[in-house]
């Protein structure tokens, strides 16, 4: 298996509407739970951790460029636990883990950092106002319902000051695999259903974080991909990673002619020169502060002593230097 990062300072194409999941019911969140359970149940299951691996150091990497000490941390929908390994209690003193399947928490791995599990849903957070220095999320929040309300919620639950840094897939994740499997059910069945997750276009997120009450926002993405044998190994990895769709519309079964039509499409449009096919993660990271009298402001309107009308003159003034 290869797997490559390159980062991304915009995207050609989007599948969903960010702010179009506000108050909808997409996903199945007891299906979420029970894939994450059996999952993480595995004997194997660090077999398929590279991706929440890779992510998890990369949002950990973020920590550490904020370069400075947190008591408190709060890691929202945190699965085997896959940020705080790349994590020492110098830089964060005290961390709350908390996930919707009770597997993932039990079989969590090790950290330095000492950590209290909590089962929650991320969308129901059950921690007081200004509680936590650091919030923290990597891979989890692309299977909320509300995900305007789920920030609001951790910046209600962040100390003023606080800072959240997340990660979540976004609208080009899988392209590859959902439009293998469109033309492939179009040739065979005369029309399609949804086997891909709907997930978040990058183009909204900055305004639902600034609605949520964050400032001094950063939002920049990356994109993983991951070479497999086929489509077959793709879909099974994800089965794995507890990644396989939840959304209600979901069509439960394939038949047979059109996943091996699929697999044929997925390696004729996309495949490599060696056979092995790619799949695509579009990972969206995001960085923002709960409002505090010490952060830095805007200069007022009017306020500064240079016009940029004074630019033009800076040539004259070097050439008579």
């Amino acid at each position: 298996m290869n797997v490559s990062v390159k980062s991304l300072r915009g995207v050609s194409r989007t599948w969903r509407s960010f702010s179009s999941r506000q108050g909808m019911n997409v996903f199945d969140r007891s299906m979420k739970r029970r894939q994450k359970d059996w999952a993480s149940s595995l004997l194997d299951s660090s077999k398929y951790d590279y991706l929440r691996e890779e992510v998890g150091s990369r949002v950990a990497d973020r920590v550490y460029d904020v370069a400075r000490t947190f008591p408190l941390a709060l890691d929202v929908g945190c699965g085997r636990s896959h940020i705080a390994e790349h994590l020492s209690k110098e830089v964060v003193e005290r961390l709350f883990l908390t996930d919707i399947s009770s597997s993932s928490l039990r079989n969590r791995k090790t950290s330095d950092i000492p950590a209290q599990c909590v089962m929650a849903d991320e969308e129901f957070l059950p921690f007081k106002e200004n509680t936590f220095d650091l919030v923290l999320s990597s891979l989890s929040m692309h299977w909320i319902n509300d995900l305007p309300g789920a920030l609001r919620q951790i910046h209600q639950v962040l100390k003023p000051d606080g800072v959240f840094i997340g990660a979540m897939v976004g609208g080009e994740t899988l392209y590859e695999l959902r439009c293998s499997l469109q033309l492939a059910e179009l040739e065979r069945e005369g029309g399609f259903a949804p086997h891909i997750s709907p997930y978040t276009a990058v183009t909204d997120l900055g305004n639902l974080l600034g609605q949520a009450g964050f400032n001094m926002l950063t939002v920049d993405i990356d994109e993983v991909q991951v070479n497999y044998p086929g489509m077959l190994e793709v879909m099974r990895d994800l089965q794995g990673m507890g990644e396989s769709n939840c959304a209600w519309n979901r069509k439960l079964l394939l038949q047979r002619d059109t996943m091996l039509a699929a697999a044929a499409i997925y390696k004729e449009m996309y495949g490599n020169e060696d056979g092995s096919v790619p799949a695509t993660f579009q990972i969206l990271y995001m960085i923002g502060w709960k409002p505090h009298d010490s952060q830095a402001k805007p200069a007022k309107r009017g306020s500064a002593n240079v016009s940029f009308a004074d630019l033009s003159k800076i040539g004259k003034l070097q050439s008579d230097q």
